[in-house]
């Protein structure tokens, strides 16, 4: 992923994968949109993940993303969680803990339309 980051011109900070999701901390081009970035992620990703074995021919992403900013002092703060994804989500869903992100900033959303 990384890789493919480069490539758009926003550099990878800290990327981390478990079974269910994958978080990247990465600084988003002033040539790109987020938008482009995660399609691009995700389609090269999936193209890659789908080489490595017959199992995971079937693979793809779901629809959607979640994108949240993060200040440079908070940086660290942020590698450290993504790098520690196996022990925070024993005790805490990756399901449950987006939607506690949602609610903590004050986002407004439907359950029905966050999960595809």
């Amino acid at each position: 992923m990384s890789g493919i980051l480069n490539k758009l011109e926003s550099s990878a900070i800290e990327i981390n994968c478990v079974a269910d999701h994958a978080h990247l901390l990465f600084a988003l081009s002033r040539k790109r949109s987020l938008a482009e970035v995660v399609e691009e992620v995700k389609k090269g990703s999936s193209k890659w993940l789908k080489t490595q074995s017959a199992a995971l021919g079937d693979f793809h992403w779901q629809a959607g993303y979640g994108a949240f900013s993060v200040s440079q002092s908070n940086v660290p703060a942020v590698q450290e969680y993504i790098l520690n994804q196996d022990q925070h989500h024993r005790k805490m869903t990756f399901q449950e803990e987006f939607l506690a992100l949602l609610a903590k900033h004050g986002i407004e959303f439907d359950e029905q339309y966050v999960w595809d």
